[in-house]
């Protein structure tokens, strides 16, 4: 499960395959070509999204449909 105060480049580490999911979303990391670092949130909010407990729930969502 993913949380909003987690760290970009431990997100990137531990689910890879959120990066495209999340770039849709607003959220960059290192991995997209973007060299950002900090947790999802300061990203999300850096970038001036609103929703982003929406987003998490979105991206959970998503780990939970890949593990079935």
């Amino acid at each position: 499960m993913i949380r909003k105060d987690m760290l970009i480049e431990d997100l990137v580490r531990d689910y890879p395959q959120l990066v495209g999911p999340l770039k849709t979303e607003g959220i960059v990391c290192v991995a997209c070509g973007e060299p950002v670092w900090g947790s999802v949130d300061d990203q999300a909010q850096a970038k001036g999204l609103k929703d982003i407990d929406q987003i998490m729930t979105r991206m959970n969502a998503l780990l939970v449909e890949k593990s079935v």
